[in-house]
């Protein structure tokens, strides 16, 4: 009798479509550049921050002492002190109120969704100048309201009071996008349960809304702690005398010329960003799936006061958003601030020909329009060469690992550590120094962590028998990726493109130690302008990057519709 031999399981393994040696020896060179190119403006950078933090000023390793003497210097101890309690006391205002919005966006049937829900982004478009420069034209001492601070008790709004106000504009966006999410992750059957046994609405909201939100509100908080600790552009146009510790930074190395402690400070401001970084990960490994595949999407029914408050919560907020950027658009049109307001274009023309900002923002366009090219198309081959090939495990691990890191380190410490690598006078790369190149790879290596997730959540959802089939026909494997892959991928590469387009026309602190007079970006001239006097120029310029953005965000909304037309009709 024969024996009966069990089933052969499928392998869960993807099959690799990769199969002849010259393809392999392809992809893994390709791996190996892009390791490359990370570890070069990437990792390079930060371990030249570690080694100047424990190094003295003549190159001789010093150990501690750096450390040392930075706790021995009391000023050096507030700015730390203050970027801690404006950091948590911003995060603790913002995030109920975005929590609140994105509740009423969620759990209510309340009119104008979209176009309250789009004035809350425009943030994004903006620099984060612009909200400070606002403030000063609002509460500052020849502001509006000057009189409604000091009725409030707030003597100046110069200081902590302006930086925290300006920061909660500025990182609202951030804090909301992650909560809109947290909350559209609902189970209608939950509530319909709940109802039908006649919970109370507040119990609902605690026990089953609240700890459906949880990781959102966590990941929410993380992210906005970070932004603030780490933001430059805000302090340094609103502080006035309140140090923090990225205006810290700034003085001692462009300054001071004090590279060791301007590199222990950087290491400062890199903990909070890894702390926050490995705090959200473990999170993420402990949530658990809202939504199965049986479950229902939760529609809100109608209750006309419930309603009615949450319209009316979330047109206060699209106004206080309206008043913080329409001030800078009136600013930078008023002839002679606060004494001649009649529109004039002087500003604008100060700002384009006699201060120079033209080139200035002819060199943010060429800026953007690099990080957006280049920057796409490295974060694809990368995500594309980890995800559909096989093969040298260790390089492998090394480009997911680097791939991850731009995440948990801030700008102004990436801008830093580049200045210390490029300027190095053994780097035989230093002809690099004050490039735009150089700026261009700063900000892709800056921003690379989130595109490169999107592209591999994209890749993700390809399934491995493409390449499979592609193989056993053998196709090779660049007219697969030609002809399925990138079709089918093309709404994920113009999200890629776009973010990096219009984070690199409004970044400051990634790029604000490595411009020259010939690469000087607009966002940086906003800073010379304000340290000028010349605050109507600067809202210009800030208007200038506004309005840039807002039409590039347009222009890729429309090259997303017209690529979703022509590649994408198969999903519907």
């Amino acid at each position: 009798m024969s024996a009966v031999l069990p089933a052969r399981k499928p392998s869960a393994k993807p099959a690799p479509h990769l199969r002849t040696a010259p393809a392999e020896r392809v992809a893994h060179a390709g791996l190996a550049g892009v390791l490359l190119l990370l570890a070069v403006f990437l990792a390079a950078p930060l371990a030249a921050i570690l080694k100047q933090a424990v190094e003295d000023a003549s190159g001789r390793f010093a150990g501690a002492a750096n450390f040392i003497a930075y706790a021995r210097t009391p000023a050096l101890l507030d700015s730390l002190a203050n970027s801690l309690w404006v950091s948590a006391l911003v995060t603790a205002i913002t995030l109920p109120l975005a929590f609140a919005f994105a509740y009423a966006l969620r759990r209510s049937r309340m009119r104008f969704k979209p176009l309250l829900r789009g004035i809350t982004l425009l943030p994004l478009l903006a620099p984060s100048l612009l909200s400070a420069i606002s403030l000063i034209y609002w509460f500052g001492n020849q502001g509006l309201l000057k009189g409604a601070m000091q009725a409030l008790g707030i003597a100046q709004i110069y200081g902590a009071p302006g930086i925290v106000l300006a920061e909660c504009f500025a990182v609202l966006p951030h804090a909301l996008m992650i909560l809109v999410t947290a909350l559209g992750a609902a189970d209608g059957r939950l509530y319909e349960a709940a109802e039908a046994m006649g919970t109370r609405p507040w119990r609902r909201f605690h026990t089953i809304t609240l700890p459906g939100a949880r990781y959102g509100l966590i990941s929410a908080a993380l992210v906005t702690f970070t932004l603030v600790m780490t933001d430059f552009g805000i302090p340094k146009v609103i502080g006035g005398n309140f140090n923090m510790l990225a205006t810290d930074v700034f003085k001692l190395v462009i300054g001071q010329q004090d590279f060791q402690r301007g590199a222990v400070v950087a290491l400062l401001l890199l903990a909070p960003a890894v702390l926050t970084f490995g705090v959200d990960r473990a999170i993420a490994a402990k949530q658990t799936a809202m939504l199965t595949a049986r479950a229902l999407p939760y529609r809100p029914k109608p209750k006309a006061w419930r309603d009615g408050l949450a319209t009316g919560y979330c047109a206060l907020i699209a106004a206080l958003v309206l008043a913080m950027i329409g001030m800078a658009v009136f600013a930078s049109f008023a002839s002679f601030w606060p004494y001649k307001l009649q529109p004039t274009l002087k500003h604008y023309t100060m700002g384009l020909v006699d201060a120079e900002v033209g080139e200035a923002f002819v060199n943010s366009l060429t800026l953007a329009s690099g990080t957006a090219l280049f920057g796409t198309a490295l974060v694809f081959a990368g995500a594309y060469l980890l995800e559909k090939t096989q093969g040298a495990a260790p390089l492998r691990a090394a480009v997911r690992l680097l791939a991850m890191l731009p995440m948990a380190v801030p700008g102004l410490v990436l801008g830093l550590g580049t200045i210390f690598f490029f300027n190095a006078p053994a780097n035989p790369l230093g002809g690099l120094y004050h490039t735009m190149t150089l700026l261009t790879c700063c900000t892709i290596a800056h921003f690379y962590t989130t595109g490169h997730l999107t592209a591999v959540t994209a890749l993700k959802a390809l399934d491995a028998e493409f390449e499979a089939v592609s193989a056993s026909l053998k196709v090779p494997f660049w007219v697969t990726l030609r002809r399925v892959t990138l079709p089918i991928c093309s709404p994920a590469l113009v999200d890629i493109a776009r973010y990096f387009f219009i984070n690199a026309m409004t970044t400051i602190s990634a790029v604000v130690f490595l411009y020259s007079p010939e690469t000087k970006v607009a966002a940086i001239a906003i800073l010379n302008l304000d340290e000028a006097g010349e605050m109507g120029a600067a809202a210009a310029c800030a208007v200038m990057i506004t309005a840039a953005s807002s039409l590039a965000m347009l222009l890729f909304t429309a090259l997303a519709w017209q690529v979703d037309r022509k590649t994408q009709a198969w999903r519907h």
